[in-house]
Formats: C-alpha cells, sequence, structure tokens
C-alpha cells in the first residue's frame, strides 16, 4: 500500500471540516445507530480494536486502518437491520440465528464486526469465531480426543482462540462460575463454583487440553446463558465451513469430515436455538465454500442440505453491493484521506468510471482504489 501525500486544497479543507462533523454525530450516537447515520463512518476507539478485536480483522481493512491510521466502518444498512433485532430481543425466548449472505465482496465481514463491536459496547459476552475456515483447512498437530476417541483434536487452533476469548471478555471469567467439576488428568482438575478464568487457563497453558477447554466454556456459557446475569452474542464468520468438506486428512490419506473434528462438533450445538439469552449472527462465506461454484452466494447453495436443516429456521439478511448514498460516502472518504489522488477521482466522469468498474461492489472499489 502506498504512503498518503500532497497537500489538501480548498475543496478537501472544506471536506475534511465536514467530516469531523459526521463523526463527531456518529460517534455521539454510535450506541443509537439509525437509519439516519447509514453511509456515515465511524470510529472504532484504538483500544476498542485490541479488547474487542484481538484476532485482527480481515486483512484488506487492516492495510486500510494502518494506512489512514484509524479504524472507521461505514454504517450500512444490513448492520442496521440486524442491530434493530437485536435491540428488541426478547431474552426469554430461544436464541434466534440471524444469517448475512451476498456475493462476494460485498462486506458480510464488517457487517459482521459492525455488530460485535455494538454489542461488546452494551456489554455482551463476545463469542466471536473470526473465520471458521480456519478450523477446516490446514490444521496442524491434529490429536486423538481424550474425551471421545472417535473426535480429533485441535490443540492450536483451540488455544489461539482461548486466548482471544480470554482478552474480549476478561471481566466476566471471574464472574461465572462452572456448575461441575472438570478432571483434566490425575493431578489436576477444576472444581464446582471455580471462576470459568480457570478452564481458559487451563486449556492456554496446557494446550493439550485446550479443544476440550473450549467445549466446556462453550457448554457453560449455553447452560448459564438463561441465568439473566449477561447476554451472549454467538458470531461465527464463515459457518457454512461447519457443514463443508475438510483439507484435513489421516495418515491413510483419508479424508476427515467436519463432524470428526471436536471444534467443529462443539461450535454446532452453540449455534442451536436450543438455550436463551443470546443472539447467533451467522455470515456465509464464498471463501469458505471449499468445492463448491465460486458464484454461489445462497444460504441452501453454501450451506447444503445438512446446514440448511440445522440452522432453520433463520432470519436471512441480504448483504448488497453499495447503495449510491453509500458508494458517494465511500468515495468522499477516500478523497478527503488523500487516497484517490487520480486527478479525475473527484470529477463526475471519475466517478461514473469507478462505478462501471466496481459495479459498486465494496470490495471491488477498495481494489481499485488502492491504485489511484
Amino acid at each position: 500500500m502506498r504512503e498518503r501525500s500532497g497537500t489538501p486544497n480548498l475543496h478537501e479543507s472544506v471536506g475534511t471540516m465536514l467530516k469531523g462533523m459526521a463523526r463527531l454525530i456518529s460517534r455521539v450516537h454510535k450506541v443509537k445507530h439509525g437509519e439516519q447515520q447509514e453511509g456515515q463512518h465511524y470510529n472504532i476507539p484504538h483500544q476498542d480494536l485490541k479488547t474487542v478485536f484481538p484476532h485482527g480483522l480481515p486483512p484488506r481493512f487492516l492495510m486500510q486502518v494502518k494506512t489512514f491510521s484509524e479504524a472507521c466502518l461505514m454504517v450500512r444498512k444490513p448492520a442496521l437491520e440486524l442491530l434493530q433485532y437485536l435491540k428488541n430481543t426478547n431474552f426469554a425466548h430461544p436464541a434466534v440465528r440471524y444469517i448475512l449472505y451476498g456475493e462476494k465482496g460485498t462486506g458480510k465481514t464488517l457487517s459482521l464486526c459492525h455488530v460485535v463491536h455494538f454489542c461488546a459496547k452494551q456489554d455482551w459476552l463476545i463469542l466471536h469465531i473470526p473465520d471458521a475456515l480456519r478450523w477446516v483447512k490446514n490444521c496442524r498437530d491434529l490429536l486423538q480426543s481424550t474425551h471421545n476417541k472417535q473426535r480429533l483434536d485441535q490443540p492450536l487452533e483451540a488455544s489461539t482462540w482461548l486466548k482471544n476469548f480470554k482478552t474480549s471478555n476478561e471481566r466476566f471469567l471471574s464472574q461465572i462460575k462452572v456448575q461441575e467439576k472438570y478432571v483434566w488428568n490425575k493431578r489436576e482438575s477444576t472444581e464446582k463454583g471455580s471462576p470459568l478464568g480457570e478452564v481458559v487457563e487451563q486449556g492456554i497453558t496446557r494446550v493439550r487440553n485446550a479443544t476440550d477447554a473450549v467445549g466446556i466454556v462453550l457448554k457453560e456459557l449455553k447452560r448459564q446463558s438463561s441465568s439473566g446475569l449477561f447476554h451472549v452474542l454467538v458470531a461465527v464468520d464463515g459457518v457454512n465451513a461447519l457443514w463443508g468438506r475438510t483439507t484435513l486428512r489421516r495418515e491413510d490419506k483419508s479424508v476427515i469430515a467436519p463432524e470428526e473434528l471436536a471444534l467443529i462438533h462443539n461450535l454446532r450445538k452453540m449455534v442451536k436455538n436450543d438455550w436463551n439469552g443470546g443472539a447467533i449472527v451467522l455470515t456465509l462465506s464464498q471463501t469458505g465454500s471449499l468445492f463448491k461454484p465460486r458464484t454461489a452466494y445462497l444460504p441452501q447453495e453454501l450451506l447444503g442440505k445438512e446446514g440448511f436443516d440445522a440452522l432453520d429456521p433463520f432470519i436471512p439478511i441480504l448483504v448488497s453491493n453499495y447503495s449510491p448514498k453509500e458508494f458517494e460516502s465511500c468515495i468522499q472518504y477516500y478523497l478527503e484521506n488523500n487516497w484517490l489522488q487520480h486527478e479525475k477521482a473527484p470529477t463526475e466522469e471519475g466517478r461514473k468510471e469507478l462505478l462501471f468498474l466496481s459495479n459498486a461492489n465494496p470490495g471491488q472499489l477498495e481494489r481499485l482504489c488502492a491504485y489511484l
């Protein structure tokens, strides 16, 4: 990515001033995002990036964050629709499943990040799987599960997830107490009534136990979410990977099915709506759809019959290309940050060309603008 340069002209200075005003409005009302904020950008504080997104952000967006020295998300209609649903959640009812779907590059992951940040600021416990594909692709050091010999543990993936989970939810880990005793080996156990944080630490410090620790964390949260002491957001990016094919093989070269992986087995149970006290927000990912057509994006196409039946019923939310208002806002944001420096970029002709080349697809537009 290139460095920003150039001296702002009068138009840019005025634009920067207006942007500052819009940012102030958006920041003040970020907890109350509504239709009036659609198309505006709001800034995620630097500290929140470390605590809410310890695993990082989508690579292309992260490059933009580093270049602009700020993490700005656009307030878009799919996220607003979802936030409205979440604000009206009846926590006494079974958790509702929401599925963000759409063509490649439309912004499903960033819409999910918007929702995760919103819920974190509302003091929800965040159970975030930023890329389910990582759990079914190119995993090293698979071990036979000590809990169930028919399944396989993924200690490295589980340990990494537990570290990030701890960072995002540290304040909850001392409050939530486990409701049964868990024996790790002949010398170590976690007693009934111990803080959930002890289970998390066990998985981090004893990597071999990490997969079992993840399973216990999910089981305890699911069991205790109805207490009303905390609300749980289950957010899984690329949930279709849970029912797709894996790239993992045994020593005899036979393919490992996703249900044979203990992490996948436990996560499938977490996205069932047989618990209350929270919500389940999922995205479908073409990237995570191994062996599926590249043009597939509908839920029944990416999930397959088994996955679709497992998640039914759910509320589908389409994430489409930029609306005219969102497209204009994105172009203006790039101009104000001196990211678009081509002499035709601010002109009507230049914008029409960018619109034509990108078809208002957020991912395509970002890539096109990176070279201008």
